[in-house]
């Protein structure tokens, strides 16, 4: 079930006409929030219950065994990662695998081919598998003590807000706020209503508007040869992927707000970063800090030596580039900002052009326009599909804007300067006034109709529907 679906908004409706009455008693509100999420997840294919229930199963009975028989803690907790990550391991990296084996049988002239398992991949099972692991391995840790109720736990592990497309949350944080339900303010439930009308239009209006000119440029076998329109395709992606997916967590939050509970922050703007170290704090934030706490740090991080903190880096990178997809390309889109991150660390690159006059614009461009270089391999279908891109991007002699006009629909145009400009309206630092943080009832009078507005153009001039591109991972 999408969001920007009529299916979703009807399940929201009735979900929240019940959740005042229901969410009164602990239980009651757990066993209402399992049934409605495993509603919604069920809706695309009800076979995927079963793995979500499976994978719930272990980390909860793990959890409990952990806290009665803490002499085996750890083995409790290497069966725990070894069931969530062998069922990414079958149903995300099996035909991976296979297709490279395969390769190398053939390179060595061995006779014969493993045939390819051709599994479907359950929506978010990603997400899910990472905020089930979080639970285990705190309770291990004794960061957190173990749910003996079956429903508490179902009720953290499948939220159907942030169910499969994040934010991830770790149980630490989310399994107390499940302990309660209390009244929602009036400011909650309009900070919601914003965040659920902005998220919309970031979808919605900008990424799916954005994503009928990048798909078609992508979907074409033989690619344009236009430097200057593939430039503008990928800008295009830039923004189409930030919005699409920062339009999903923020819809996610603002639900979460309505029912009386905190996700965290899942994106700050992270192209108005100056430094690549800062983009990772402003992008997927909930991912890279589950990679950092639960990768990065007990690799060793920084505390080994120079050396080691950039082998721990490389790691943990990788790993995020196959938590994203099976795919060589998704391998490289990760040794590229791995190799960015690397030389910001040797040379500090962004800090000494930052002293410089107007450097810190100078900056922030320049990690733009790499973080674009490096979304070819994230977008691109293969590997050899990317190198085309390349190749077309860095033929200067073949700009051919005339081309990219022609080939560019006007609306993904317009999209475009208008996503352009909000943000160097963040990088310059206006939306920091006293005006857009005021509580005043003039500015509420223009936030109401502002979201109306909004509201109107989301209805309106919605483009056709394109399913979340995180829902693949």
């Amino acid at each position: 079930m999408q969001f920007n679906s009529l299916a979703f908004i009807l399940f929201t409706g009735l979900f929240f006409a019940s959740w005042p009455v229901l969410k009164r008693r602990n239980t009651t509100r757990w066993m209402y929030l399992v049934v409605a999420s495993f509603i919604f997840y069920g809706w695309w294919d009800w076979r995927f219950l079963f793995l979500i229930i499976g994978s719930g199963l272990i980390d909860f009975f793990a959890g409990l065994a952990m806290q009665r028989y803490s002499s085996r803690r750890r083995l409790w907790l290497v069966l725990s990662v070894c069931g969530n990550v062998g069922s990414l391991a079958i149903f995300k990296y099996l035909d991976f695998g296979i297709g490279n084996l395969n390769w190398l049988l053939g390179a060595f002239g061995i006779d014969g081919q493993i045939p390819a398992a051709r599994l479907i991949l359950p929506v978010g099972i990603s997400f899910y598998t990472f905020q089930s692991m979080s639970y285990t391995i705190d309770v291990y840790r004794g960061l957190l003590q173990p749910t003996h109720n079956i429903f508490h736990f179902f009720a953290y592990l499948s939220l159907f807000p942030q169910l499969v497309a994040g934010p991830i949350v770790r149980a630490k944080d989310l399994l107390p706020q499940l302990e309660t339900a209390g009244e929602v303010s009036a400011d909650e439930r309009w900070d919601g209503l914003n965040l659920i009308v902005f998220g919309f239009f970031k979808k919605v209006v900008v990424a799916d508007t954005l994503a009928g000119t990048v798909n078609a440029a992508f979907a074409t076998p033989e690619l344009s040869p236009s430097a200057g329109y593939w430039w503008i395709i990928m800008v295009m992606f830039a923004f189409q992927i930030y919005c699409d997916f920062s339009g999903y967590s923020d819809i996610a939050r603002g639900l979460g707000k309505w029912m009386g509970y905190e996700f965290p922050v899942n994106f700050r703007n992270p192209y108005i970063a100056s430094s690549f170290q800062e983009f990772w704090q402003r992008w997927h934030i909930s991912l890279s800090t589950w990679f950092r706490d639960y990768v990065y740090i007990p690799l060793g991080g920084s505390r080994k030596g120079p050396l080691r903190n950039q082998v721990n880096l490389w790691i943990t990178m990788l790993i995020s580039g196959l938590w994203h997809g099976a795919a060589w390309h998704f391998i490289f889109w990760a040794i590229t900002h791995s190799f960015y991150l690397t030389v910001e660390r040797f040379t500090a690159w962004p800090r000494k052009l930052t002293r410089l006059p107007g450097g810190r614009h100078l900056a922030t461009l320049a990690v733009f326009v790499l973080t674009v270089l490096a979304w070819v391999f994230f977008r691109a279908q293969t590997l050899e599909q990317a190198v085309g891109v390349f190749r077309m991007m860095f033929d200067f002699g073949n700009f051919n804007f005339a081309l990219a006009d022609r080939l560019i629909d006007n609306n993904a145009r317009n999209v475009l300067l208008i996503i352009i400009g909000s943000q160097l309206f963040f990088h310059l630092g206006l939306d920091k006034g006293q005006w857009t943080t005021s509580r005043s009832r003039p500015k509420l009078a223009f936030d109401s109709l502002f979201i109306a507005v909004l509201i109107a153009v989301c209805v309106f001039n919605r483009a056709p529907s394109n399913i979340f591109i995180y829902f693949q991972f």
